[in-house]
């Protein structure tokens, strides 16, 4: 059998120094636990737009297509600001998102407990924290039509629809139930169902999904007190299942509660393919960075975490997801920081390729 594939796309900004350490973690697992990938590298963003003319070409949407996992970077950047909207390097990204229909967003919110006192809040109320946001990703408010700057009488007006199929919330709702029957057994919607049509049926289906995961607690919360909720007590919730819109939002809430957006991988995930694979997209939520960019100071952990998830929900390997957890986690615990993570006067930070180099360190002491 051939190896699985991974399509990497390094992107822009941070996203290529990054992705340099997620290559060593990588060449490890290849060449420690066995696990060999046939990897390919492209361009996507500002990157794909310097060299052709549009921030993901046809042919780098072909190869994501056949792909059994992406691996992205990051994208955009002030040299790009001044460019037609179709032809933004996040374009690209959005491209990935929709014509791979990766409808299921996998945001996890993990507390490192060497990490509890970077977080805004009190530290008993985040150590511990591991809370998952499956935000459906391809409808919604930001793709619902009609859409647009229109001119209604003496003035503009700015139209964004918010629409909602029944299968396309039954199919978001699935992957949350199936996601908290290998966690907690806990799902939380949230919704506008109070003053939203589209929150009435997506309650209404939510609910009607529950009934083939019994096993599963159902509980359902406006998205509003939902927010307020994840600075309250955020360790009440294990899986929150949201629409495109709050879930921009409320993952990024959730975000801070972790202390550092350079910790914070995610999944886009699709439907299976015939190989019994989702369909994945897998990158760092923190951006590209372009004030560090070039100068080795980025935190590589999330786009490595972001590995760590590719292991476990594209190639069925748990075990080793769980392995390349732990190392993070005993690296920061032995008080390893890059420059977004110190917190003590006096403590050296780590460029981006000496955090690559310990955390292989720590995996070589985990054989």
């Amino acid at each position: 059998m051939s190896n699985p594939s991974l399509l990497i796309l390094p992107g822009d900004g941070i996203g290529p120094e990054v992705m340099a350490e997620v290559r060593k973690i990588i060449t490890w697992f290849g060449d420690n636990r066995g696990l060999q990938f046939d990897v390919s590298e492209d361009l996507v963003g500002g990157a794909a737009y310097d060299a052709h003319g549009a921030p993901l070409s046809d042919e780098t949407m072909a190869k994501a297509q056949e792909a059994d996992a992406v691996l992205l970077g990051a994208v955009g950047g002030p040299k790009y600001d001044d460019l037609d909207f179709s032809l933004k390097p996040e374009r690209g990204l959005l491209r990935l998102r929709k014509e791979m229909d990766l409808f299921s967003n996998l945001r996890p919110a993990q507390c490192f407990d060497a990490l509890a006192d970077f977080s805004s809040l009190k530290k008993d109320i985040v150590a511990g924290l591991d809370i998952m946001i499956v935000r459906e990703l391809t409808s919604g408010v930001y793709f619902g039509e009609p859409r647009g700057i229109f001119e209604e009488g003496n003035e503009r007006v700015g139209i964004n629809t918010q629409r909602y199929t029944e299968s396309e919330i039954e199919r978001a709702a699935r992957s949350a139930f199936e996601l908290a029957m290998r966690r907690g057994k806990k799902v939380c919607s949230m919704e506008k169902a109070n003053v939203m049509e589209s929150g009435i049926l997506w309650r209404e289906v939510v609910t009607r999904v529950h009934a083939d995961y019994p096993e599963v607690e159902l509980s359902h919360m406006y998205a509003d007190n939902g927010a307020m909720q994840l600075v309250r007590a955020p360790k009440q919730f294990d899986v929150i299942l949201t629409d495109n819109l709050f879930g921009d939002i409320l993952s990024d809430c959730a975000a801070m509660l972790t202390g550092s957006l350079g910790m914070l991988p995610s999944a886009s995930l699709g439907a299976p393919m015939s190989n019994g694979r989702p369909k994945a997209l897998y990158e760092p939520v923190h951006g590209s960075a372009p004030d560090i960019a070039g100068e080795g100071k980025a935190n590589p952990i999330a786009c490595i975490l972001s590995f760590a998830m590719a292991l476990r929900y594209s190639f069925d390997n748990g075990a080793e997801a769980d392995r390349l957890e732990a190392a993070i986690e005993k690296v920061l615990a032995d008080g390893a920081r890059t420059g977004d993570l110190l917190g003590e006067e006096g403590v050296t930070p780590l460029s981006t390729s000496e955090m690559g180099d310990t955390i292989v360190a720590a995996l070589n002491d985990s054989l």
